[in-house]
């Protein structure tokens, strides 16, 4: 059963043990203090379950729910999947192992939902490395033909709908467009929120748009337009 306003923070992590210091100490300097961490170790083989359990005790002292749950290795999605399962609050937030947040977050967040009850979740501008993400108002048009919203977004757990789990690119796109089918929209917070650091993670392939254009042999690019047929097939867009 979920809580009144308590917010559910889901991390998968796979062998990230450095990245996750950055990503909890971030999560205890959230200014909304009314959240539960949910941590899925997706079968790691560095020491990410010894930094864990180092650092739940710190939730701890705060009198804050900290679950550590280890499976082995399934994927980014069947591990936001099995978070979800053990999530007790009205919001959701699927929160990647190298995310640093802003202090105001989840606060602004969570007003940007209060304020639009008509939507499902609320995104932000992001920094990826040094690269700036300057995004725009929702436009359900403008996503079925590009992947732009993050997928640490705060989702209203009634809106929520399960990962795919045979998705391995444009993980978040997928879940933003089976949300449209449903009638799920979100809003746009217009502030730099959160950095995703670079050294792992969904977008740790991000090339500059001018490579897509000009360098289409490479081996990222035919990754990368292979992933996008994947969806537009899935999701029928033509």
């Amino acid at each position: 059963m979920s809580q009144n306003n308590l917010i559910s923070i889901i991390i998968p992590v796979y062998n990230q043990a450095e990245e996750i210091r950055a990503a909890l100490a971030s999560i205890l300097s959230q200014t909304y203090k009314n959240y539960e961490v949910i941590i899925v170790n997706d079968g790691s083989t560095d020491n990410t379950a010894v930094t864990l359990e180092e650092l739940k005790h710190k939730f701890w002292q705060k009198k804050i729910r900290c679950k550590i749950i280890q499976q082995n290795n399934q994927g980014a999605n069947a591990a936001r999947n099995r978070g979800a399962q053990e999530a007790r609050g009205e919001f959701i937030i699927f929160w990647d192992a190298d995310i640093v947040a802003a202090p105001e977050m989840l606060e602004k967040m969570r007003n940007a939902l209060q304020s639009n009850p008509e939507v499902s979740y609320a995104y932000s501008s992001f920094i990826f490395g040094k690269k700036k993400f300057k995004l725009w108002p929702f436009d359900a048009e403008k996503l079925k033909q590009m992947p732009y919203i993050h997928s640490t977004s705060l989702i209203r757990r009634e809106h929520l709908v399960s990962w795919d789990a045979e998705i391995k690119r444009l993980q978040d796109w997928d879940l933003w467009l089976t949300m449209l089918v449903q009638g799920h929209t979100g809003v746009w917070v217009p502030e730099f929120l959160f950095t995703v650091q670079t050294a792992h993670g969904t977008m740790s392939h991000w090339l500059p748009k001018f490579v897509y254009r000009w360098l289409p042999w490479m081996k990222e690019v035919k990754k990368y337009k292979e992933a996008v047929e994947i969806i537009k097939k899935k999701h029928k867009i033509f």
